[in-house]
């Protein structure tokens, strides 16, 4: 039974920082690609940035392109999301997805944790 635990949500100000974990337990994390997807209030869940089981390739959303940074540790089965220059906008709860497979879309992701709650001020 594949688990996927976040951590590291939180508030943050208007152009600071936070860097969200993804804990992984009982499956092959090494050989998965990590995606995290955020839901605010009301909205839908989006895509917010993938990679690869390598760590070779990177999909980012235009919203956080240039600002949020997708990593794994594959020694400590671990995604991290390094999120910098946050914005109001991007107050949501964050989620974190595992998958053979890089993609974009959720509908893809077979495992999925609980989510951690991001909030920024103004």
């Amino acid at each position: 039974q594949v688990q996927l635990v976040e951590s590291g949500g939180g508030l943050a100000q208007a152009g600071g920082s936070l860097r969200l974990a993804c804990a992984a337990s009982g499956g092959t994390f090494s050989a998965s690609a990590v995606a995290w997807f955020r839901q605010a209030p009301g909205q839908e869940r989006e895509f917010v940035a993938a990679i690869s089981w390598r760590g070779d390739i990177k999909y980012y959303a235009p919203a956080v392109e240039g600002r949020f940074t997708i990593s794994k540790d594959n020694a400590k089965n671990t995604g991290y999301l390094l999120m910098n220059s946050l914005k109001p906008e991007d107050t949501a709860v964050y989620y974190c997805a595992m998958t053979y497979g890089i993609y974009r879309s959720a509908s893809e992701y077979r495992f999925w944790g609980q989510g951690t709650q991001v909030t920024v001020s103004s």
